[in-house]
């Protein structure tokens, strides 16, 4: 089995405006900015053979305010850009109250099932506490990154950023692999 981190792409890897005390999610591929400081942290985690998966809540598009299109296109260059395994999405809003949207743990269960995931070994990284809670709840190490919507829920480590994150996680773990000599494709 491998093991993952699994990184809110919000605030996270991609840069988010904020209206009001709130952050606003792209809506466009022209608003959309990937977050420099991810990369070299990103590289290092992949040398160690981690998988790098993305999960998000994207309720715009059960809203109807969010095109399928340009989301897809978004997370296509964030997939490309930083050389994700993957980017999971949850469509759905809070009254949907669906399994897959966060704080509930779907997303990840679902992709420790693809990718053959430990996910005890596993790290969420986020700026939110819904991410956290879903790290919790899938039984993965959250580590939030210092931000105002990290909430007082339940959290493993609090970081001041990515690169922050990223050296916890390997000095808790070095290596992303369950086994010496697992793959890493």
């Amino acid at each position: 089995m491998r093991t993952a981190v699994f990184f809110e792409t919000d605030g996270v890897l991609n840069q988010m405006r904020v209206v009001k005390g709130q952050q606003v999610s792209p809506m466009t591929l022209e608003e959309f900015r990937l977050n420099p400081d991810a990369e070299e942290p990103l590289r290092r985690l992949k040398a160690a053979g981690y998988v790098l998966l993305a999960i998000t809540n994207q309720p715009g598009l059960s809203l109807g305010v969010q095109s399928r299109r340009e989301l897809d296109l978004m997370h296509a260059q964030l997939q490309r850009h930083f050389n994700l395994h993957g980017v999971l999405l949850c469509p759905h809003g809070e009254a949907d109250d669906c399994s897959c949207r966060k704080p509930q743990a779907g997303l990840i269960t679902e992709a420790a099932f693809k990718w053959h995931l430990d996910l005890e070994r596993s790290f969420v990284v986020s700026d939110k506490w819904q991410d956290a809670k879903a790290a919790h709840i899938a039984g993965c190490t959250s580590i939030l990154i210092k931000s105002p919507w990290n909430g007082t829920g339940h959290y493993d480590f609090v970081v001041k950023d990515i690169g922050a994150a990223v050296s916890k996680i390997l000095q808790l773990q070095p290596s992303g692999c369950a086994r010496p000599k697992c793959g890493t494709s």
